[in-house]
């Protein structure tokens, strides 16, 4: 079931259009990634989705129905430029904005207290902001933007500026929140990071999209027929392969194997490969090569600035 989707949206800024034509559906209990090259348009869908600014034309559905200004406390937003106010302590504020979303301060204390504890920022519950680290201040940004449990979570490249354990602390933090029951609307540039978290994608690139799907499908499309073998049989193999019309890309001799990167020609199974090897060289390990989404990105951006 989509909890939101946005149905063939323009947006022009003073004779720049930053979004044309671009459609996208999210599926409740999902992590769907907003991905594209800086200036794609991703901050101006997402400043609509919030009800920042409105769109041009097309639609805008939440919960099944055209969303409402009263929508916005459903929805949690943690924007790429964090603002807090630097003078105020962390617990007054983040119990500020807790019950800014309609939060009780008993609720609210409750919930904040169960955080801090999960992230061991306790201590700076009376410090002033401002004596945070970045990591500190984003972690509490954080909190105060899924505290009231909303139903879309929205999040703008929410791992920059952490360290590798605390961007795995918030990245376990983002699945236990699907897992919970939210939606989530994750941008990031981070490839990995998508691969790791995202079920569906959306890529848009001046201001189009340009690709749209469920990862594993995406990846499976964008295969290139490449292969890799280890075989002990050393500086024995590029005959082998020419022999079957394999195109060697790559050879390295790791200690008593040899690793080599081949494509195979259009048309032949995954079988057809293995048989061919095997009945001439000793392989001890065989994979196709599947493309990260690092790869697809590129490839897709790159192909769609070649047909411009």
């Amino acid at each position: 079931m989509e909890l939101f989707n946005a149905t063939e949206v323009v947006k022009d800024y003073a004779g720049h259009r930053a979004l044309d034509h671009v459609s996208i559906s999210v599926e409740e209990q999902s992590v769907f990634g907003l991905l594209g090259p800086n200036g794609a348009g991703k901050t101006t869908l997402i400043r609509i989705i919030n009800q920042i600014t409105a769109p041009d034309s097309g639609e805008i559905f939440f919960m099944g129905r055209k969303v409402k200004s009263t929508d916005i406390q459903y929805i949690g937003y943690l924007p790429e430029e964090r603002g807090l106010y630097k003078k105020m302590k962390v617990g007054e504020q983040a119990l500020y904005l807790a019950q800014l979303k309609g939060m009780s301060k008993n609720d609210a204390l409750k919930n904040l207290k169960k955080w801090f504890e999960k992230f061991e920022i306790q201590p700076w519950w009376n410090k002033k902001v401002e004596e945070l680290s970045k990591g500190m201040a984003q972690k509490v940004q954080f909190i105060t933007t899924v505290i009231h449990e909303p139903k879309l979570l929205i999040f703008d490249e929410p791992f920059s500026g952490f360290d590798p354990i605390n961007a795995k602390l918030l990245k376990n933090e983002i699945l236990n929140l699907k897992e919970q029951g939210a939606t989530i609307i994750f941008s990031t540039h981070n490839m990995a990071s998508v691969e790791e978290i995202c079920d569906h994608i959306a890529l848009i690139h001046k201001s189009k999209k340009i690709l749209d799907g469920n990862i594993y499908d995406i990846k499976e499309n964008y295969k290139l027929g490449i292969y890799e073998i280890e075989t002990p049989e050393l500086h024995a193999v590029n005959s082998h392969f020419a022999g079957n019309g394999f195109e060697v890309m790559e050879e390295e001799i790791r200690g008593n194997r040899q690793r080599v990167k081949f494509r195979k020609k259009d048309g032949e199974s995954n079988r057809d490969v293995l048989q061919k090897l095997t009945a001439q060289i000793e392989i001890s390990a065989f994979r196709e090569v599947i493309p990260s989404m690092n790869d697809v990105f590129i490839q897709v951006v790159e192909h769609a600035n070649l047909t411009k």
